[in-house]
């Protein structure tokens, strides 16, 4: 009986803290890995640093968004897929046709930053 308890117990921690990611933290550490796989001159330092931004979206996904979970979500799986074709690329024809998937998941950055950002004074004052 105890050992039901004890393995029940675990498994519903394991999830509540997959929901309870340090998403400010893991942001920064994709950031980083973005900026890393950016700067890579050889394919291996590419592909460990790609590798590890997918692995930070991968995890940023379980977070429990608490405002615009879909587009949030939808957001994070377009930059897979940018990070993914770009790896791809990488591997196929070089570092240098990676450069542009890496170039759009800047873009999508700065669209699905915005959905989370706190509105402005004149946006407060005003609305939208």
């Amino acid at each position: 009986m105890k050992l039901i308890l004890v393995t029940f117990l675990l498994f519903f921690s394991s999830l509540s803290a997959a929901n309870n990611i340090d998403l400010e933290a893991n942001m920064k550490n994709m950031g980083l890995a973005y900026k890393n796989s950016v700067r890579a001159t050889d394919l291996v330092s590419f592909n460990n640093a790609i590798d590890e931004f997918i692995e930070l979206l991968e995890t940023a996904k379980t977070a429990d968004f608490k405002q615009h979970e879909t587009a949030s979500l939808e957001g994070l799986d377009k930059v897979i897929n940018q990070a993914k074709q770009a790896k791809q690329l990488a591997t196929t024809r070089g570092l240098e046709a990676a450069k542009a998937p890496l170039k759009s998941i800047d873009e999508l950055r700065k669209k699905y930053h915005e959905l989370h950002e706190p509105p402005g004074f004149w946006e407060l004052l005003f609305g939208k």
